[in-house]
């Protein structure tokens, strides 16, 4: 929290936080929020989805074993993590790793709809978890081989779960857009905000 100028800084009472994520984009989302993490620390799981696991499943598994990762080298801290997943009909889309991958994923969301499905685990110390589930339906409108094409080309799906940036210009794709845009982004504010404050940790000004 910031003070005004000539004062003295006002001390903080917020427990220690811990972002268990290598994401730009949850940490630019915290910050939007008002809130700073003491420490990010990057999990080191197995992403890879399990047979017969369902969407909402895979994403909550995801972001409990990312959570209890860095707990176990955190375990006086909350530990914020969370996992986002597209979702096209009952396949789970990958995080695109190649332009391959982000052609593929284009090519099924264009003209469709789908659904981001983001989990986020906040791990207590004593090793209680609290979690939430959001989902937010979006619309794409068809796209063009050009269109898609030159998509590819920029990069910017590199990455990305469903093989786009929403937050980018693949803002342009989307026709509609039905809950909390920054869940698609990767981390929905309002329930990060509500798990965290139920744990005595307050965004700063």
């Amino acid at each position: 929290m910031t003070s005004p100028k000539g004062a003295l800084p006002i001390a903080s009472n917020n427990p220690r936080l811990v972002l268990a994520s290598e994401s730009p984009r949850r940490l630019a989302l915290l910050a939007q929020a008002g809130i700073t993490p003491d420490a990010v620390r990057a999990p080191s799981i197995d992403e890879s989805v399990h047979p017969r696991e369902l969407p909402r499943e895979h994403g909550l598994r995801l972001a409990i074993e990312k959570a209890k990762a860095v707990a176990a080298h955190e375990p006086d801290a909350l530990v914020l993590a969370a996992d986002t997943v597209v979702v096209c009909g009952r396949r789970i889309l990958p995080k695109a790793e190649s332009a391959d991958n982000v052609r593929m994923c284009l090519k099924l969301l264009s003209g469709r709809r789908h659904v981001v499905v983001t989990a986020v685990t906040l791990a207590l110390p004593g090793g209680k978890l609290r979690t939430r589930i959001v989902s937010t339906r979006l619309s794409f409108r068809r796209l063009t081989e050009v269109e898609i094409e030159a998509y590819v080309a920029c990069g910017e799906g590199i990455g990305k779960a469903g093989g786009y940036a929403i937050q980018g210009r693949a803002e342009i794709f989307v026709r509609s857009l039905n809950g909390s845009y920054s869940n698609v982004v990767g981390l929905p504010l309002s329930e990060t905000v509500s798990l965290l404050g139920g744990c005595g940790f307050e965004p700063s000004c």
